[in-house]
């Protein structure tokens, strides 16, 4: 593909992909389809956007709640900045831990620099498995706060649009919605 084309079949391959993979056994046949393209170029298309970090990260939005998850815990813990890069490591090797990431503090009133999500069916069972981590871990020194939350907001990946391309930040005709 010359560069003009290429870059009107990525902004409409991110435009499809935005919107969620449809739930067929071959996706990626499946936006093919609607791109008059084949699947390898699909797939191909996907990798260098990634690799020249116009989409960073692919993946799924799990509605926990719809399936029987219904304790959500933050987990926020004040870690020695010299340990977060091990102790995030150890953490994030978990199954359950769904996000684990690190976090300026915010001095005085937030020492806490690294977060890690669990869900769980209910407050006990995130509450054994923040125990476990901790005992795993050799975080039984360290300073955390389990937060659950009290609401469920509408969960979605990020979208995109042709009609904010000519907005601040927008870049090879797309730009972010939300």
């Amino acid at each position: 593909m010359d560069m003009i084309k290429d870059t009107a079949f990525e902004t409409a391959l991110i435009e499809i992909i935005s919107k969620g993979l449809p739930l067929v056994k071959q996706p990626y046949a499946a936006i093919a389809e609607q791109l008059a393209c084949s699947e390898s170029e699909v797939i191909e298309g996907i990798q260098r956007i990634m690799m020249r970090g116009d989409l960073k990260r692919f993946g799924v939005v799990v509605r926990h709640r719809q399936l029987g998850y219904r304790a959500n815990g933050m987990v926020v813990w004040d870690i020695p900045d010299a340990r977060v890069r091990e102790v995030g490591h150890c953490i994030g090797q978990y199954a359950f831990v769904t996000l684990c990431y690190q976090r300026p503090r915010s001095l005085p009133d937030w020492h806490y620099n690294l977060f890690s999500m669990i869900h769980g069916q209910d407050r006990a069972a995130v509450e054994a498995q923040v125990d476990f981590i901790v005992e795993q871990c050799g975080l039984q020194d360290i300073d955390h706060k389990t937060l659950f939350s009290k609401r469920c907001f509408k969960q979605r990946g990020a979208s995109y649009s042709r009609a904010q391309a000519d907005g601040p930040g927008a870049r090879r005709g797309i730009a972010a919605n939300g």
